[in-house]
């Protein structure tokens, strides 16, 4: 999910900088992202995902969810 939206006060001079939400801030279970991959969430689809996100963090959820 990208969420955008400009902060409430602008920090000094100059274009307001926007700001940009993945979902990878939250926390998320293996079951989650298999289905983000569009996979059931099969022992063996899980089994993958809880491998990808230990070994990636946060990265594989922004590499998944666009």
């Amino acid at each position: 999910m990208t969420d955008f939206h400009e902060p409430e006060e602008a920090e000094g001079p100059g274009p307001r900088q926007p700001v940009f939400r993945t979902g990878a801030e939250q926390p998320w279970d293996p079951e989650d992202l298999a289905i983000a991959h569009g996979q059931d969430p099969t022992p063996r689809n899980v089994e993958r995902a809880r491998r990808e996100l230990e070994e990636e963090g946060p990265a594989a959820i922004e590499k998944t969810v666009p």
